[in-house]
């Protein structure tokens, strides 16, 4: 402390010295999401562009995670960052009450895009938000409480999103809010319902939920809340017919559809919304990522008519300080530009189609471990067994620790080549930026394809 009495930061560090200062105040001060700190050893990053990210020691990175599957322009794309630069030139925050070009126009951008008659936007600052408020929409427009989800989902951290969850990070916050209820959603490879092939896991899953819908009690079910294409539990696309079921039996009995396409969506699986794959029209639909490709924190609720007209005469009782922010609206419009501009939606269809698809199908005929891949545009997944027969996982459910270590040792594998790969429970996951170009995703999938001789090693099929 100075003689003044007031505490002044030390000098600017050099940029020599820049990232051994950034780790030293990251490991004082930062708590990082979902881990450990003391067992946390981050990689400074100093840069980045397109599908690549550079760290404190100079070395190139290859983003195969698209950082949490929401950089799907790239990184530092040149447009993105002049908008911005342009918005804070002229308007970086105002309260949500006010209008402003900005918000507006990417309002009109995205509804633009939605299917159906969903023409209204509730901007949030990121995808838990969305779900919190697309739930809390449901309700009020139904009269109704329950929500049905599926056990195999991530929907977000806070309290309502996190309670909707079904994977085990809901856990450490139980007990949680009540009002939710879990279904077992489609899964061909690791079937619930004992299916022999996809039309069938289809139509059993739709019983299944069915029968949920009538012991759970249709009269208090405002929604069923589920991912278009499941996401972080393992990119799990859903049969042909099944979206469908679901919209008829919402029909059927009142209930709102609510599509959570926060990762699915903006061009992810080779669609402005995965949805549009299916022709479904759900009620609400939430998103985040990559709407702007996060340069700015930025999610949504996209809602039918009717359900925006449940609030045309009443207010909707909820709001946040930041709903619509300048910034972050202006990163969407110019973010669903790029994409119209250098043609990335359909870019993401036949990367899956001509590279991905073919590369891990190939992967699959060489590598015992390799149990399924599935996926559709830029977003796959490699699912890993001991033994193809029984299925038994390469790493148990929610495994941590030494149970955890042969996933840790491909995802080392990977990086040892220079991929920052997506790793996830028994599973890699492909979800490269849409920019990146033919070679680099081609020289990604070469590295994964030798990693997988580390998942072999553990094989014993």
């Amino acid at each position: 402390m100075s003689s003044d009495g007031i505490h002044h930061d030390a000098a600017i560090p050099s940029r020599a010295d820049a990232a051994s200062v950034a780790r030293r105040d990251d490991r004082r001060h930062v708590l990082h999401p979902w881990s450990a700190h003391r067992d946390l050893d981050p990689v400074v990053v100093t840069g980045a562009e397109g599908a690549w990210f550079t760290d404190e020691t100079g070395r190139r990175w290859l983003d195969f995670s698209s950082q949490l599957v929401n950089v799907n322009v790239g990184h530092q794309h040149p447009k993105l960052v002049a908008a911005i630069k342009a918005q804070a030139d002229t308007l970086c925050t105002l309260a949500p009450y006010h209008a402003n070009t900005a918000t507006s126009e990417a309002a009109r951008l995205i509804a633009g895009r939605a299917p159906g008659d969903l023409n209204r936007v509730f901007f949030t600052n990121g995808g838990a938000e969305a779900i919190e408020n697309a739930i809390r929409m449901a309700r009020l427009h139904t009269g109704r409480h329950k929500v049905l989800t599926a056990y195999r989902s991530y929907h977000g951290a806070t309290a309502g999103a996190i309670a909707a969850t079904g994977d085990p990070r809901r856990w450490a916050s139980e007990p949680v809010a009540p009002g939710f209820a879990r279904f077992w959603g489609p899964y061909p490879y690791r079937s619930a319902f004992h299916a022999r092939d996809a039309a069938e896991e289809c139509g059993r899953a739709l019983a299944h939920l069915a029968d949920t819908i009538m012991v759970e009690g249709a009269q208090g079910i405002a929604a069923i809340l589920l991912e278009t294409v499941v996401g972080s539990n393992g990119i799990l696309v859903p049969p042909d017919g099944y979206l469908e079921g679901v919209r008829a039996l919402c029909d059927a009995h009142g209930i709102l559809m609510i599509a959570d396409e926060v990762m699915a969506g903006f061009g992810r699986c080779g669609e402005w919304f995965a949805v549009d794959r299916w022709g479904v029209v759900p009620d609400l639909i939430t998103f985040a990522k990559g709407v702007n490709s996060g340069y700015v924190p930025l999610g949504g609720v996209l809602m039918r008519d009717a359900v925006a007209d449940s609030f045309a005469t009443r207010p909707y009782p909820g709001g946040l300080t930041y709903s619509g922010h300048p910034l972050a609206c202006a990163a969407a419009v110019a973010c669903i530009r790029i994409y119209e501009e250098e043609g990335l939606i359909e870019r993401a269809h036949r990367l899956g189609e001509e590279i991905i698809g073919p590369a891990l199908r190939a992967m699959q005929a060489r590598h015992p471990a390799v149990g399924d891949v599935r996926g559709l545009g830029a977003f796959w997944a490699i699912e890993l067994v001991r033994d193809r027969a029984t299925r038994e996982p390469l790493v148990p459910f929610n495994a941590n620790g030494a149970a955890a270590a042969p996933m840790a040792e491909i995802d080392a594998a990977c990086k040892q080549r220079g991929l920052w790969p997506f790793v996830v429970a028994n599973r890699i996951h492909v979800v490269p930026p849409l920019v990146i170009d033919g070679q680099a995703l081609r020289d990604g999938l070469a590295i994964i394809d030798d990693a997988l001789q580390v998942a072999d090693r553990h094989y014993a099929g």
